[in-house]
């Protein structure tokens, strides 16, 4: 089988379903941007030593394809003629309920803020930090959808708790590889 199909060529693509629409759909922009930011939690992955973030990040990247494979799937498409759903996995509260604990983990180990922080660090926490916007970009293009198509909740829940996760996590990145956080302090200009 051939990576390239030419059915796209034209600036249109099919989604889970066979519905074919444009490349610029709201549809396939929220998908792409889960892409993205899967290819970013990627490379903040090849900066990470340690295993147990490393645990959580794969089963996020996991995470995220079931998040896309949903985004690429018109609501009224969810379902066979037969009942049965078509695709294999969603998120649930189960996968929001997660990263809020890897979340409050991190979060017993850090200073509590008193101050934004300026994106940066190391390269794992820069990384981290710019996977955060991106993840944000990719909730509000589902929420963006939801106002024509409807998007299950759990979809964008998953992605708001996803950017504070990648936000605490950065932190906790730079916490343990010594890293000093840079705070916008806007007494201090």
């Amino acid at each position: 089988m051939k990576i390239y199909t030419k059915t796209g060529d034209k600036g249109q693509t099919a989604l889970y379903g066979g519905t074919r629409v444009s490349k610029a759909s709201a549809r396939v922009d929220s998908y792409g941007n889960i892409d993205e930011l899967n290819s970013f939690i990627g490379i903040a992955k090849s900066h990470i030593k340690d295993e147990e973030v490393l645990m959580q990040l794969k089963k996020i990247q996991f995470d995220l394809f079931t998040v896309g494979s949903e985004a690429a799937t018109p609501v009224d498409k969810l379902m066979l003629a037969n009942g049965k759903s078509r695709l294999p996995l969603v998120i649930s509260d189960t996968e929001i309920e997660e990263l809020e604990n890897w979340m409050d983990a991190f979060d017993e180990k850090l200073e509590p803020l008193q101050f934004f922080i300026l994106p940066g660090g190391g390269k794992s926490a820069t990384f981290l930090h710019a996977a955060r916007t991106i993840c944000r970009r990719a909730e509000r293009s589902l929420v963006f959808l939801n106002e024509s198509e409807e998007v299950r909740p759990e979809l964008i829940k998953y992605l708001n708790r996803l950017s504070d996760y990648l936000f605490v996590l950065a932190r906790y990145i730079s916490k343990i590889n010594n890293e000093p956080e840079e705070y916008w302090n806007p007494n201090e200009r």
